[in-house]
Formats: C-alpha cells, structure tokens, sequence
C-alpha cells in the first residue's frame, strides 16, 4: 500500500518525525506547516490522505478540514493535543476519517493511515487535473471524454496515479498489472506506456500525466 500523505504539522520535529516513519512504511509525504497552504495543495495535488493538525497557523484545522470537503474526499486523519469529546465529536462530524490524541506512536499514525486507506482504496475513484480514474467500473475520463482504455491500461494508469510521484520499474509495474505471472517481456510496459499517452493526447493535446525516468522507470504527475 503506498501513495502520497500530506502531513499538516506546524512541529517541525513532529512532522519530520512522521515523514520519516511513513516513508520507512512506503509512502511518499509532504509536510505543510500552515494551514492556509493545505487547501491550494489539496486541490492542486490530490493527496492519498491527510495528516491535519487541529492547531496551526494561518488556519485551524477544523476550517481546513471543512473547506476541503466542500471540493474533495480524500481521507483525513486529524491530529491534535485536544482531547475534549466536543473537539472529538467536531472533528468527525466536519469530515475527518479518523482522530489522534497526541501524545502518540509514530507508529501507530502508520497503522492508522493504512487502516483509513485500505477502507477508502476499494472502489477508488482518483481525480487529478481534469483526469478522472473510476475503479469500480474500470473507466477513465479526461475531461468528460471516455479514455476507452483496455483493462490492462486501466490498471497500470491507476496504479500510477494512485502512487503519484513515486518511480516504478518496467518489473515491479509488471508485478502489478500481471499478477497471474504469465511470461511478457518487460518492454510491454513500454508499449502500454506508448498507448496510454496516445489516449491521453488524443483527448487533450499537449497533457502530460505518465513521464519517464531515464534509466529507472515511470511516474505519474499532473503537469
């Protein structure tokens, strides 16, 4: 399980405490230290999940949390040194997936944020840039016209996006979109890479969302 947290802390040993374990459990994280900043990077990123402080400066985090319900789903964990019901009871009814008293274990913030995703990865619907990734029916939509990707494609598109930033080999994308292990040479990848730009331009010339790494292997990121 992996993809891109957003950690709002405005501690910075705190928050470069969790990055540190959430990158060990395989994720990539990004930390904010205001929370004014979270909203524009919520919209504009499309994080896998939010890591929010309930104090910080610029805007607190029930305010943050609240506006970014009003444009997005993504889950958030709220994190505070608050531990009144009514700051509890606030926090969820305004949105939030989960609640964390500090002090804590970095390591149960991991377990934490593996839990909420694992609920909100089934079915996932992945928005990013006017590109829309619909799991549950296999379909992909670049704004508002049908992809018509192969299963195949679907899979590897929404693999990267869902795991956005992060640098995937020809053999580990293979191990994910041919999980039955049948023999393919690893250039297939390329050619579904090939493919998939195809679409993509088609649809919106000049869009560029899978990029290559020389020598290491692809990403996906809006651009």
């Amino acid at each position: 399980m992996n993809g891109n947290i957003l950690v709002v802390e405005d501690e910075p040993k705190l928050a470069s405490l969790l990055a540190d374990y959430l990158k060990t459990a395989g994720f990539e994280s990004f930390c904010l230290d205001n929370g004014a900043d979270a909203i524009p990077w919520v919209r504009d990123w499309k994080p896998a999940l939010v890591l929010l402080d309930l104090m910080l400066p610029g805007c607190d985090g029930l305010e943050v949390c609240k506006e970014i319900r009003t444009f997005s789903r993504v889950p958030i964990i709220m994190v505070t040194a608050r531990v009144e019901e009514i700051d509890r009871l606030l926090g969820l009814e305004l949105g939030a997936d989960d609640y964390i008293c500090k002090p804590f274990s970095p390591r149960e913030v991991v377990a934490r944020v593996k839990a909420v995703l694992r609920r909100t990865w089934d079915g996932q619907t992945i928005e990013a840039s006017g590109l829309v990734l619909d799991e549950a029916r296999y379909r992909a939509t670049l704004n508002g016209r049908d992809l018509e990707l192969t299963a195949v494609e679907f899979k590897l598109l929404h693999f990267l996006a869902a795991n956005a930033g992060r640098i995937y080999g020809r053999q580990q994308l293979m191990d994910k979109i041919y999980p039955d292990e049948r023999i393919v040479s690893d250039r297939t990848i390329d050619s579904h890479i090939k493919k998939l730009r195809r679409k993509i331009e088609s649809a919106d010339p000049g869009a560029k969302y899978v990029h290559s790494v020389y020598s290491v292997g692809y990403k996906f990121e809006p651009r």
